[in-house]
């Protein structure tokens, strides 16, 4: 059984990013959903878990999110997350556990596993805290890699999210190339440019 999980579907900058697990035995310690694991302990975490158990993530970027819309980017995502997976283990699973009330399941034309959503899933199956937790410290890492090249916005803090500081950035500054042209903060500074 994988579990299912993304971050970054609410940001105004940055990918979305959607993570695979297939929890090993004994699993990791201390599961949860991502949200409420101080950071240090998502970093311990990710670490056990990359180390013992199959994962994979699936990223897509600015350009598809804008062109796909937010929620389709995301289920692109989550396909990818578990094509590596699979490409890990050299088989498909029996079941895919994903995080939320919908699945990619008829959505994406490259989804081919029974799949089961669950709401609040990362705080009720280990596998989807998994898999929370790798795409949180997947995509944090990504923000404060970008935050070094577009240092105003706030990135290293904010993730991308639309926190006063980041729209007054948005307002002085306008859009960089890692922001969602489809979300409408991002357009409507556009049209004021």
């Amino acid at each position: 059984m994988v579990g299912v999980d993304e971050a970054g579907r609410g940001p105004l900058a940055g990918p979305v990013v959607a993570a695979a697990v297939l929890l090993c035995k004994p699993r990791p310690a201390g599961l949860g959903d991502s949200k409420v694991l101080s950071a240090r302990k998502r970093a311990e975490l990710e670490d056990a878990i990359k180390r013992r158990c199959a994962w994979g993530v699936g990223v897509v970027e600015v350009e598809d999110i804008d062109r796909l819309n937010i929620f389709g980017a995301t289920m692109l995502a989550m396909t990818l997350a578990v094509e590596a997976v699979c490409a890990r283990i050299g088989c498909d699973p029996l079941e895919v556990l994903v995080d939320g009330n919908l699945t990619p399941a008829g959505r994406r034309p490259e989804w081919r596993w029974p799949a089961r959503a669950i709401v609040k899933g990362d705080a009720k199956e280990p596998c989807i805290s998994a898999a929370s937790i790798i795409a949180k410290e997947h995509r944090d890492r990504l923000m404060r890699e970008a935050a070094a090249r577009h240092p105003h916005y706030g990135w290293d803090r904010n993730a991308g999210y639309g926190t006063p500081e980041h729209l007054e950035a948005l307002r002085t500054y306008g859009p960089t190339p890692l922001h969602r042209r489809s979300f409408a903060p991002v357009a409507q500074m556009e049209m004021r440019l």
